[in-house]
């Protein structure tokens, strides 16, 4: 191949298959999730802060206390107004409340409205994940193939029909990934038009012309911004991908012939990277408190009157300094004594996540007896919604991303490294705070990526469309899918709330630390 054939690899040509693929699958996603989504009509697991936190900022701006004990059930009743007149201290960030409440808004504050959005993003989760692992792979079949597998995950799936957090995140993350991606293909085809337009093999030694025009990038910007609008940790991927992209640029250059001159692209690319990645989603963080910064109500907002002298505020100005003082106490929440000595049934060391050893139970009703609620006995019955994942799914995905690894270190396959990459970016940050409670859920962020890593090896057994071992490949990936799937139907009973006789339920519970 020449240079300009290898810098223009990743140019797909089945762009309308590759939509009407993305479309049908997301669409098929949506309605799944969608089925029963009020269901049940109380608050559950963490909800219980999020929806209520969500229909105070559509009201007010920022978030308001409720009373502890009579709180949810009022809401339940139909009596939404119970709100105090104190504010809240919340601990992370607003967006993905905002988001909680435009399905409020649309919808009441009912579970309906506050799943909504959760539902609506859990679809668009499956979206762009067809879309990473589409690019990744150059086959819309192997994008397919992520897209089933991720609409077939139980966390995945319970995560889009709960308000909270972080589905948001994760679609934010996801797209933000893949417009990174995006933005490597685009960058080399980018310097592949010069050399053609030019008329040259390559750069013969020079560094080239700089590519200022850098769309996808600076939508990665914008999207790990919202993702940081969401929760915290986001920084994580943002710094694995911000570094990681300019790297590529280096390779780039190297690849147009640049030689030792492609390592200015650490300059010349990495500052305007800098601004199109970080400062852009500083901006867009700080964005999503504009609700806090433009009324007088919230949480420490008049903190910076308070405390006129304060270099803070010499600096930056009231709102400005009080945001920043609220910041210093959520990061003292997360990382001092309070937190710390925190206990909780379903803590789940991090070390575990990946085989699913310590789902979390979002809700139960225990001990139904015969004859109430449907319970047709001998034995009493029980209905539970498990935040789980497909454990055929991810035991697979488990193992896939070991031959991830491999594939990219061994084999030389950059590809391959993204979803290492930003699996692991989403994962080993936890490991630094195992001194305080963690949960299963948080690796929803995670999942799309071993999901990807998974259709990936897929791939990889698949083969090339005119190989001997085609047939072979696609019966072996076909009976993977085909258990995901069986797998996926068994355990939905135990995501949705369904009646479950007692051992039934038992049934569903392969590992005693599901319990």
């Amino acid at each position: 191949m020449s240079t300009v054939e290898r810098l223009r690899d990743g140019t797909m040509t089945d762009a309308a298959a590759g939509w009407v693929v993305t479309l049908s699958i997301t669409l098929l996603a949506f309605l799944i999730r969608l089925h029963n989504l009020g269901y049940p009509k109380n608050l559950v697991f963490d909800e219980t802060y999020y929806a209520k936190d969500a229909w105070t900022l559509l009201h007010f701006g920022y978030e308001r206390s409720w009373p502890d004990k009579t709180a949810d059930a009022s809401i339940v009743a139909g009596k939404t107004d119970v709100y105090l007149d104190t504010p809240a201290f919340i601990v992370h960030p607003p967006l993905g409340k905002w988001l909680i409440a435009v399905g409020e808004q649309w919808f009441g504050m009912n579970a309906f409205g506050w799943r909504f959005m959760a539902c609506v993003f859990g679809s668009l989760l499956v979206f762009a994940t067809i879309r990473l692992a589409r690019r990744l792979s150059r086959s819309t079949l192997i994008g397919g193939i992520a897209g089933i597998l991720l609409t077939m995950d139980g966390l995945a799936f319970v995560m889009s029909r709960t308000a909270l957090l972080d589905i948001f995140q994760a679609v934010f993350l996801v797209a933000a990934v893949a417009c990174c991606v995006a933005d490597r293909d685009y960058y080399r085809h980018r310097l592949a038009g010069i050399l053609e337009r030019t008329g040259r093999h390559d750069f013969g030694g020079g560094f080239g012309p700089v590519v200022w025009l850098r769309p996808w990038r600076l939508a990665a910007g914008l999207l790990f911004g919202a993702a940081l609008g969401c929760k915290w940790n986001s920084v994580f991927v943002l710094a694995v991908f911000g570094v990681l992209g300019v790297l590529w640029d280096v390779g780039a250059r190297r690849l147009a012939g640049a030689n030792w001159r492609s390592w200015l692209a650490i300059l010349v690319d990495g500052i305007p990277a800098f601004v199109r990645l970080v400062v852009v989603s500083v901006v867009v963080y700080v964005s999503t408190w504009t609700g806090w910064l433009l009324t007088t109500g919230g949480y420490d907002r008049n903190w910076g009157q308070e405390h006129p002298d304060h270099p803070w505020v010499s600096a930056f100005g009231e709102r400005f300094a009080s945001l920043l003082w609220y910041h210093k106490e959520i990061y003292e929440f997360h990382t001092g004594d309070y937190i710390k000595n925190a206990t909780h049934p379903y803590d789940a060391h991090p070390a575990g996540w990946l085989a699913m050893l310590r789902p979390t139970g979002f809700d139960a009703v225990n001990d139904i007896k015969p004859g109430t609620d449907g319970c047709t006995g001998p034995e009493n019955c029980i209905r539970v919604i498990s935040a789980m994942g497909t454990p055929v799914l991810w035991w697979m995905a488990a193992i896939a991303l070991v031959v991830c690894i491999v594939w990219w270190i061994g084999g030389r396959d950059w590809r391959f490294g993204v979803p290492v990459l930003a699996a692991l970016s989403t994962y080993l940050p936890w490991f630094n705070y195992t001194d305080r409670p963690q949960f299963f859920f948080y690796a929803v962020i995670m999942v799309p990526f071993t999901v990807t890593g998974l259709a990936m090896v897929m791939g990889l057994i698949l083969g090339p469309a005119d190989s001997p071992g085609r047939r072979r490949g696609a019966i072996v990936v076909g009976v993977a899918v085909a258990l995901v799937a069986v797998n996926f139907a068994w355990i939905y009973p135990v995501l949705t709330d369904e009646l479950l006789p007692y051992s039934q339920w038992l049934a569903r519970m392969w590992l005693r630390s599901w319990i």
